[in-house]
């Protein structure tokens, strides 16, 4: 599977093996579990994510490891918002220091 992320006007696909969903089930459980508790989403504390505010913190992640050049956590970031949003096909990210502002874009969209 592929996700395209779109970063300042930069497409970067991020292809995640299927294995790797099934492989990182108990890492995203972890992270599922550690957001239960709530998350600083830029200046915002959430109570409790949803489904997309969930996904905006792994894209939030998946922007770090661009940066920083970690293609693994970029991998399983990714792979992590496929998961969650199932026919998703692109997230376009806020660089503007605002991750509320990430969008999905399904397939067929």
């Amino acid at each position: 599977m592929i996700l395209k992320v779109i970063v300042d006007e930069r497409t970067i696909p991020i292809e995640v093996p299927d294995y790797m969903l099934a492989e990182a089930a108990d890492f995203f459980s972890r992270m599922d579990s550690d957001m239960d508790a709530g998350w600083q989403m830029s200046r915002q504390w959430v109570e409790k994510p949803d489904g997309i505010q969930r996904c905006q913190i792994a894209a939030d992640k998946i922007l770090t490891a661009l940066e920083s050049g970690d293609e693994k956590v970029a991998t399983l970031m990714a792979g992590y918002i496929l998961r969650t949003l199932p026919g998703v096909d692109r997230a376009d990210i806020d660089t503007g220091g605002d991750m509320s502002q990430t969008e999905f874009a399904m397939a067929d969209s």
